[in-house]
């Protein structure tokens, strides 16, 4: 028996940027097979409420009924959607029932009159819409499933560096998602830059990212933690000075510093047990300690430095080596000393600065 044919395009992901730079390509490809602009459409799916869905599905509905002014194929692209998304608007009992009318007209497509793309984040996926949608349409996941996000990043990264002819050094591709996190615009842009910084030819590497990447993921206080677990006195007040002559606040930095300490506690104790050793590569034995001790992390299963097994490895690989990793006391002397200094900042509200210089010196002079 033949296999059904696809009425239709549906391209989703948990990433609007993602899924829109697909969407765009598919969409040129399908407007290029057809020369008349006016039997092409974009509606916008974007709704903030159940009234902009109902409006939304009835625009497109009217959209795919429309007969082309010259005959002819033609493309309608339903662009934007997030009606989908596991949300107020989209778990309504509204919105269930029009999207089970945006599948009836899907249902009543005929691919030869009306080519229809469907992009969509996020997605819902355990609904039976999309479900429906991966049986019946030329599905595309983009970016992969929401747990890999890193090597959807990271892929995301090496596609636009080979569009616009760059290259990437071993461990430069995992320091530019570490340092900006999962802001896939950005990501974009830092290629570009770091790109036309290197030259044509010239392999972007770990030092350039260094050099020229802001630390975005932790924000503007990520020097400070790279100073203090340096280890490097005369920097970490460096730091400190930088960040509250533009008007910072303690809170952001005592946060990255407890976040780093509680990442390089879990990492020693498992130095310290003989399930990992710290490498050139990073932290070899990860994946067996990961099987072994994950699963003791009950309910901690999102991305947190209370869960060392949620962090990307490379990253902790480059946490741990980056400077002689601490001994288990300093870094739980580390803990009470920025506990301490939490307690002296509330009663030394306008002497934030002072404070944290203060720890700065009694945990690195010694």
């Amino acid at each position: 028996m033949p296999p059904a044919t696809k009425t239709f395009t549906f391209i989703c992901g948990a990433d609007d940027f993602i899924v829109g730079r697909l969407g765009t390509k598919r969409y040129a490809a399908l407007a290029a097979e057809v020369p008349d602009e006016f039997a092409r459409e974009t509606i916008n799916g974007f709704a903030a409420n159940v009234s902009e869905v109902e409006s939304a599905v009835n625009r497109f509905r009217e959209a795919v009924q429309t007969v082309s002014m010259f005959g002819g194929r033609r493309v309608v692209w339903f662009k934007d959607v997030n009606f989908l998304a596991d949300s107020v608007t989209g778990r309504a009992e509204s919105t269930m029932k029009l999207v089970e009318d945006l599948q009836q007209i899907l249902e009543s497509l005929n691919p030869d009159e009306t080519a229809v793309l469907i992009t969509a984040a996020p997605v819902d996926r355990r609904r039976s819409f999309p479900k429906w949608c991966e049986k019946n349409a030329d599905f595309t996941l983009a970016g992969g499933e929401g747990d890999n996000i890193t090597e959807a990043l990271a892929s995301l990264v090496l596609t636009e560096a080979k569009v616009i002819g760059a290259s990437f050094a071993p461990g430069a591709v995992e320091l530019l998602t570490a340092k900006i996190g999962p802001n896939t615009r950005l990501l974009m842009e830092e290629t570009g830059k770091l790109a036309t910084y290197v030259g044509d030819g010239v392999a972007i590497t770990e030092e350039h990212v260094a050099e020229l990447t802001p630390n975005v993921a932790e924000g503007d206080f990520f020097e400070t933690a790279e100073a203090f677990f340096a280890g490097d006195l005369k920097w970490t007040l460096g730091a400190l000075h930088r960040h509250f002559f533009t008007g910072g606040d303690a809170r952001p930095v005592i946060s990255a510093l407890q976040n780093r300490n509680r990442i390089l506690l879990q990492i020693r104790a498992l130095v310290d047990a003989g399930d990992v050793r710290i490498g050139p590569r990073g932290l070899d034995g990860f994946p067996k300690a990961l099987a072994t001790h994950a699963a003791k992390f009950t309910g901690a299963t999102e991305k947190s430095s209370f869960n060392l097994f949620t962090q990307n490895p490379w990253y902790l690989g480059k946490l741990a080596g980056n400077a002689k990793l601490p001994t288990l006391r300093r870094l739980i002397d580390n803990q009470q000393e920025l506990i301490a200094t939490f307690e002296e900042i509330i009663r030394r509200p306008h002497e934030q600065e002072e404070v944290l210089r203060e720890m700065a010196v009694r945990c690195l002079a010694a």
